[in-house]
Formats: C-alpha cells, structure tokens, sequence
C-alpha cells in the first residue's frame, strides 16, 4: 500500500511539472500535497502538509472565514473551475496572483484533489512602484481581475471613471499583458479634436486632400497596425465623426482623407471617458450604436476616496518616481490627512499635492504641518460665500471665444508653462497645444 501511495504521489508531481505555470497539489481540508517544479522557482519550497491560506496569506483559518473570496471553497460547490485574484505574499513581497483551482474528481464522481495554479499579475503591483498600477484594496483588486480576465482577447474595452482616476494606466496594463503587446499602443486624445482633424489625425491624408496637406501622411490607424488603439475621452469625439468611427468598427476599413483606396485596419480597441454616455446619447450628443459598438466590456475605475486604504501604497509609489534617490517619507499624521480627504482630482490631484510637498519639506520627512500648507496652496480651505454676481455687461461671447480667453489667461498666470497651464486646466499638453492652434 505505501508503494501505491508512493507512486501516486509521484504521478501527481508529474503532472503537475507538465503545467506552465506554478501550481500545487491540495486536499478538500487545503492540505498542500505537492508543488511543481515552476512553484519551487517562483515562491520556494513549500512544507507538504501545511494549509495553502498559510503557506499564501499567513492566515490560521481558510480565506473564506477572514473575508476574501475562496476559490476552494467555490470549486467545490461547482464542481467546476473557478478563478479569483489574490495577494499572496512571496519572496519578493506582497503580489496580485491570479489563482484558478482546478477539481480532480474519483471514480465515483467525489472531489478527490484540487490543483491551484498560480498566474503573477505582471501589470499591477501591492507593493511601492513608480511602473505599474499599485493598490491592495478591495475596490482595486476588483477593478484589476477585470483587467486581467479581458486583457488576453481581442475584445472591445470601455475604461470607466473620473478624470485622474488612472485611465491610461489601466489600457497600458491591458495592452501589455495581452497578445498585442510586442506592438505598438497608440492613444488618441479625443478632447478639442474638431472632425477635419479627427479624421486626418486617425485615417491620415494624402497630397492635396486639403490646405496645408504637402505630402502624404499616414494616420495613427497605421501607427497602430498590430497593437492597440485607445480612444482617451470618447464623448469628446464630434458627432459628425462618430459615423465615420462606427464604420471603421464595423467594416475594419477605412480610406485616408483625399484618397478612394480602401485600406484595412488591425488593431485592438480600448476606449475611456469621464462623462455620462447613456445620458449624451439620450440628450442626442452621442450615437447609441457606436456606444454598444464600444461597451462590449466596460470596466469602472474606482476614485481615490472609494480606495483610501491604497492611499499610503499610492502616495509612496509617486514619492519614488517624484525622487528616486530623495527618500521622502510621509508620518502617520500626514497618511490620515491624505486618507481624510476626498481628492475630487483623484490621482493626478495627489501627485500634485506631493510634487508640492517636496518643494516645502525642510527635510525629508513630510509631516501634516508640510501637508497643511500644500492644501492651502489648493485652494481647499474654506471661503466666504460669493456675493451676488453683477448684471453681465458688454457682449457675450460664445464657447470658443471663452476657451481661448480663459487658456490665454492661464498662459500669463503660468508665465508661459504650457505643461503647468494644461495640467491646471485638466487637459493633456498635446491637447493644450491644438486649442491655442486653433
């Protein structure tokens, strides 16, 4: 009987070994029996006969009894495999693992054995990071299975959520862990794009197909060929040009301005906006077909004020990448300050107010007395109540005319910075620049 066992139990390491990816053997009662040659390498040994929420969490109880989702437990009420991201604690710290369990059934159709697999999330990361995505919180790790689920298909993704929620991070994150990822991700910004220059900055022009067209120019379709497209600020493209955009969706063709030559497209579409589709497309603004064209698996990116528990994880990453070798370390008291506050500009707000703090810190430490005085700077604390605005005198001037005063205005105010004007006005610099051109 033991050398029954004893071959058994080397059937199971061979089978295991022949998977591509990390994994261990477990009982119904999450006894670890075996581990894989790729698990060794990755995570180290593992003592057969400990518990898997141990060896992974450093939990005494089963995931399910302290508050996460057990992929164990949920493979054996289905029966079937089932999949779930983790933080597992590693060698190299904390990471977000991607964990699918597998069942093995006996003859009788009872669960013998489960095989956990173990996939780390590349594209995120629970520890400091200036590269990627960080967070631990539930709002996060939510928001970053969905990412990890989509990012291997073609599929059409819409990337919800407020302006500095972390849009462009999340297609980055996508892109790179998907099968286009040895190509090219090319991001057009569709905010100030009038529908002459959407059309020639996407499908490009030929020599003459306008004023100013000297040569022929080929559009960021082509750019993309192979890789990724991301639409940043899809309510923002012009009505007239939604119909040429679902029609390259629908066809997967599509001509360059001033040319009959059809040409085909190859890419894969992420798109991302901070406004209301359903409630444009109900007021008109925004075309119901093209938003089903593009909805086809929406993600929500949750604000800063539903992750506070990632603040501190958030504000160390950008400290690092704001000075990598400046050590800034922020106290206990200036943590809850952050964490009190509801960052209405989410994480590019953030990294402004810490950008802020080196500049005021004395030393490298920045305590709450630092933060106080980068809150005031802004402008956050509490104002007297406006008086009653006078009667409008002179004439009215429409939109345009207003954005260019305003955008001339905030130029002077920032002595000429265009990146410090465009990150004021909440705009990118590229957009900035086509706005004072036009």
């Amino acid at each position: 009987m033991r050398q029954i066992a004893t071959d058994l139990d080397l059937d199971f390491r061979s089978l295991l070994d022949g998977l591509e990816h990390p994994a261990i053997l477990l009982t119904p009662d999450y006894q670890i029996v075996a581990s894989n040659k790729r698990y060794q390498q990755s995570f180290g040994d593992v003592p057969v006969g400990d518990h898997c929420f141990r060896v992974s969490h450093g939990y005494d109880k089963p995931c399910d009894q302290a508050g996460e989702s057990c992929p164990l437990q949920a493979c054996t009420h289905s029966g079937e495999r089932e999949r779930v991201l983790h933080i597992h604690n590693t060698p190299r710290g904390r990471e977000h693992i991607d964990v699918e369990m597998l069942p093995i059934k006996g003859r009788n159709g009872e669960l013998r054995y489960f095989i956990e697999m173990l996939k780390p999330v590349r594209s995120a990361s629970a520890e400091i990071s200036s590269d990627h995505m960080v967070g631990r919180s539930a709002a996060f790790n939510t928001m970053l299975e969905l990412i990890n689920l989509v990012a291997p298909h073609d599929t059409s993704v819409l990337l919800l959520g407020e302006s500095g929620a972390g849009k462009e991070l999340a297609a980055q994150a996508i892109h790179s862990t998907g099968g286009r990822c040895d190509k090219a991700m090319v991001t057009v910004e569709c905010a100030g794009l009038t529908d002459t220059l959407f059309e020639s900055e996407l499908f490009g022009h030929v020599k003459g197909a306008f004023t100013g067209a000297v040569s022929n120019k080929p559009g960021l379709l082509e750019s993309a060929r192979g890789g990724t497209l991301f639409l940043d600020e899809i309510g923002d493209v012009p009505l007239g040009m939604q119909v040429k955009l679902l029609r390259l969706l629908e066809t997967g063709s599509y001509r360059a301005v001033g040319s009959t030559q059809p040409q085909l497209a190859d890419f894969r579409l992420i798109c991302a906006t901070n406004k209301d589709l359903p409630a444009m497309i109900a007021e008109g603004q925004f075309r119901e077909d093209l938003y089903y064209r593009i909805n086809t698996f929406p993600i929500h990116l949750p604000p800063l004020r539903e992750r506070r528990a990632d603040l501190a994880l958030i504000s160390r990453s950008i400290l690092k990448k704001l000075s990598p070798n400046g050590g800034y370390r922020l106290t206990d008291s200036a943590v809850k300050r952050l964490q009190d506050y509801d960052f209405p500009g989410n994480i590019r707000e953030l990294k402004n107010i810490l950008e802020r703090a080196t500049i005021f810190a004395h030393s490298s430490i920045i305590d709450l007395a630092v933060l106080e005085r980068c809150f005031g700077q802004e402008g956050r604390q509490a104002e007297p109540a406006p008086s009653p605005a006078a009667p409008h005198k002179g004439p009215w001037l429409d939109l345009k005319a207003q954005e260019q005063q305003y955008l001339k205005s905030l130029l002077q105010h920032c002595n000429g910075d265009k990146e410090k004007a465009a990150d004021i006005a909440g705009i990118s610099l590229r957009s900035l620049y086509r706005r004072l051109e036009e």
